[in-house]
């Protein structure tokens, strides 16, 4: 008993006191060490009767037997098994059942408790693997590949195409390496096929999103040629993607179809893709029938939305009326497969509900739901907008057999917007009656389809300038839906039009709110801005807006002409060569630029631009004026005659062009066509001055008898002249004295009132080309004339010298030559509340909303 340890009797708080309190003879656990019991079970020992208590006197000498504890006691059962469990001369029993504790009975007293062997130490570290074995530099290289794989994926889903390009290229350098490798270590056979296919798989993919068809066309034939890679007939189908890319439809066809006999039945769905490829390319091909048997076979086996409107463009193709009616009917029974939107409805005020309802309402798959149902809208108003003109005699029969459709059908909400676009096109036919009445049904529907309707007729009476009738739909559609943008802007824009600017910005502001994306609501406020001389606040606006609509040639303008209000011409100039980019042909835009680079003084660049502004508009007077202008300036008479003959049959009632045409002979040293143009200009203008007296001055040089007639004739428009102008003098001095004493009369005031003298009213042309004789020299009254916006350009031009001077010599005068606004007065106006862009139309015109204009 040396090596038991027992637990002392006056240890009462142990923890363990109790635990081998059960029949020792059901302790098997160390039966195998058992010398006694194994003899037992070989022999016959253990069906001998049973023994005394005392020691036996038997074969085994009268020695004890030795249990597993090392101590030798007597055997206490009927079959011979030793009773390692008993209690001897009232020992303490050994702890033979806490084993699983972490207790043996060979620890001794004072040991630390280790059932886990943590007081060993820690673990050995692993043994390195020896890379320099041919399997683990083969495994290396294999996971090389795979990431290269990974990431020429990677590097497309970035659209970073040259990149996943290059990867591919080099993942499949290291697959060839890779073979190699294994080839000349003798495991040829272990070759990884899975891996080779998905090299050349995605090395033909990235070749061919580089538009490199002739090397993904070689690759595919790698992978399809090759016997050992299964399915690998499937790859066809991206052979002929590649030849519909190139336009090859007929070898495009033989693919597909090689592609579909290798397919089993089993790929339902693969081949009905492979079906509707087939029927596009038909209709590429012009082959309309062989289209309709493709659609109408996956019609009947798996109908779709798409399938379903290639087939009713078909049907249109060929003008078959009745076919068009069925496949519109099958198209609007098409199952999208989505639920109702009922179920994203909380059902009642539980919150987990309600929470679960919120985190699933704008997750993927309801996303991808409504893009589904979209897509199904769009093609089914598409599809009515098509054929309604076709199917009945005319196209408002049209639309109501398609309105009766669409109500017996799941997209009963769709037939307003078809009633809508009905409305729509009525207008496009200039029946504006017709759409007003359409439109005007709906004031009693429900309050979407009423705010829509409303919106549109606001627009089309804003249109028409019945600005009362616009402002009353402008309040009924934003009384049917307050956070419609469309209907703001239009209510702001028939209170810009009565010039409430401050009330104009309000509404514009609303609808932002309502829809910060609404950027004719943007636009506007930038124009209210401007009127308002708020220049820095427009700025802000227009600046917001060329973030938004990056090539929108009005948003430029606007942006150059604040910049130069602003007195930035730097600024101005960029904008406007920003502005050249987009639409290079606009003369105006070109004219706006040299006006400005000639305000700089650069007049070679505003050259330039003033020429290239003739050449894609060469009836521009002013235009037309500048250049003539700049030929006199730099001596260059000659070329200045064709433009003043050009300003000549635009304006035929203007003398001065006339006059600055025969100036330009005169200093050309052409004086017989000099003469022949004065009088010329004497036969349309005979009481013109300034004819006369360079008709008097040319006879009397060149000696001609008519000299004396013109000298005559002369001095009677010159008396004649001078007559008038003392009857307007006469006239104003007697107006004034009746004022004067009118106001000395009444009293009323204790000062008189100043009023300016009346002027007599002479032409343009004369205030600025009739030179007037004064002490032998000519000096010409130059009449500052302005555009309607106040813009002005003034060149230094040499005008026609007195009748005393050499025909060389000649004064500066000052020309103007007036500019008018590229985008003209309609640039102030206001845009409605959603515009369809038109290049035809004028910059800034008001358009229907965008939730009804279809595309």
């Amino acid at each position: 008993m040396e090596n038991v340890h027992l637990v002392p009797e006056e240890e009462e708080d142990d923890l363990y006191t109790g635990y081998n309190d059960y029949n020792p003879t059901f302790d098997s656990e160390d039966l195998h060490n058992d010398a006694a019991f194994q003899q037992a079970v070989r022999t016959s020992h253990g069906r001998r009767p049973p023994m005394t208590a005392k020691y036996p006197g038997t074969a085994i000498g009268g020695r004890p037997i030795g249990t597993a504890y090392g101590s030798r006691i007597p055997v206490g059962t009927a079959m011979g098994r030793p009773m390692t469990g008993a209690v001897q001369d009232g020992a303490a029993r050994p702890m033979t059942a806490v084993r699983a504790a972490g207790y043996s009975s060979a620890i001794a007293r004072g040991s630390v408790f280790d059932p886990l062997g943590q007081a060993k130490g820690p673990a050995p570290p692993l043994e390195t693997k020896n890379e320099d074995t041919p399997e683990e530099k083969i495994k290396i290289l294999e996971k090389k590949v795979n990431d290269l794989i990974e990431e020429s994926c990677l590097a497309h889903a970035r659209e970073d195409l040259q990149l996943s390009l290059e990867k591919a290229k080099e993942a499949g350098r290291k697959e060839r390496a890779l073979v190699r490798q294994r080839e000349q270590t003798g495991t040829a056979d272990h070759i990884n096929l899975d891996l080779t296919y998905s090299v050349l798989f995605n090395l033909a993919n990235q070749y061919a999103n580089n538009d490199m068809y002739t090397e993904a066309l070689n690759t595919y034939q790698v992978i399809v040629k090759n016997k050992m890679f299964n399915n690998a007939g499937r790859l066809k189908v991206n052979m002929a993607n590649i030849y519909f890319k190139q336009k090859n439809y007929t070898k495009a066809i033989k693919f597909y179809r090689m592609a579909l006999d290798q397919i089993s039945n089993a790929h339902n769905a693969m081949r009905i893709k492979i079906m509707q490829n087939i029927g596009v390319v038909f209709i590429h091909m012009g082959q309309y029938s062989d289209a309709i048997t493709s659609f109408e076979y996956i019609m009947s086996e798996s109908p779709n939305i798409k399938t379903g409107f290639n087939l009713i463009l078909s049907y249109y193709a060929i003008g078959d009326r009745e076919r068009m009616k069925k496949a519109f009917q099958k198209l609007i029974c098409v199952p999208l497969g989505i639920d109702d939107d009922d179920k994203y409805i909380p059902p009642n005020d539980d919150p987990h509900a309600n929470m679960v309802i919120e985190a699933i309402k704008n997750d993927k798959l309801h996303q991808m739901e409504r893009d589904r149902k979209a897509l199904a809208e769009k093609y089914i108003m598409t599809s009515a907008k098509l054929i309604a003109p076709a199917i009945e005699s005319s196209f408002a029969a049209g639309f109501d057999w398609c309105v009766d459709m669409v109500k017996g059908s799941q997209y009963v909400e769709l037939a307003n917007d078809l009633e809508i676009n009905k409305a729509i096109t009525y207008l496009r036919q200039r029946d504006f009656k017709q759409a007003v009445e359409t439109l005007k049904m709906f004031e009693k529907k429900d309050s979407r389809v009423k705010s829509a309707a409303a919106t549109n007729l606001s627009f089309l009476y804003f249109l028409e300038k019945d600005f009362d009738q616009a402002d009353r739909y402008a309040e009924l559609a934003m009384s049917a839906d307050r956070y419609n943008p469309a209907a703001l802007v239009n209510k702001g824009n028939t209170v810009f039009a009565k010039e409430d600017y401050e009330k104009a910005a309000e509404f514009y502001k609303e609808a932002l709110r309502n829809d910060s994306s609404c950027t004719e609501a943007l636009y506007n406020l930038g124009l209210t801005y401007k009127r308002l001389g708020r220049l820095e606040e427009a700025l802000d606006c227009f600046l917001k807006l060329h973030a938004i609509l990056r090539n929108s040639a009005q948003v430029m303008y606007q942006l150059a002409n604040l910049y130069e209000m602003l007195e930035d011409p730097h600024q101005a100039i960029e904008w406007l060569m920003q502005l050249t980019s987009v639409t290079p042909t606009d003369a105006q835009v070109l004219a706006k630029l040299g006006d400005l680079y000639d305000n700089e003084g650069d007049k070679s660049q505003a050259f330039q631009y003033y020429y290239e502004s003739y050449r894609y508009f060469p009836s521009n007077i002013s235009v037309i004026e500048w250049l003539g202008a700049y030929y006199i300036d730099t001596q260059f008479c000659e070329k200045a005659i064709q433009y003043f003959e050009r300003a000549t049959l635009i304006q035929p009632t203007q003398v001065k062009w006339q006059l600055m045409v025969a100036s330009c002979y005169r200093r050309s040293g052409n004086y017989q066509k000099a003469l022949e143009t004065y009088k010329d200009i004497h036969r349309k203008f005979p009481e013109n001055v300034e004819c006369l007296r360079f008709l008097v001055r040319l006879c009397t040089d060149m000696g001609l008898k008519e000299v004396q007639d013109y000298a005559t004739k002369l001095k009677k428009v010159e008396k004649m002249k001078e007559i008038r102008e003392q009857r307007v003098r006469s006239g104003r001095d007697s107006s004034a004295r009746g004022r004067r004493e009118g106001s000395a009369g009444s009293g009323s005031s204790s000062s008189p009132i100043n009023t300016p003298p009346l002027r007599a009213s002479v032409s343009r042309s004369e205030a600025k080309y009739s030179p007037v004789l004064e002490q032998g020299r000519d000096s010409g009254q130059s009449n500052h004339g302005t555009s309607a916006k106040g813009e002005r350009l003034s060149v230094k031009l040499k005008t026609l010298p007195g009748s005393n001077e050499p025909y060389e010599a000649s004064t500066q005068q000052e020309i103007d030559a007036s500019y008018v606004d590229p985008l003209g007065p309609q640039m102030q106006r206001p845009k409605t509340a959603a515009r369809k862009r038109n290049e035809e139309d004028e910059f800034a015109d008001e358009e229907l909303g965008d939730d009804l204009l279809p595309e």
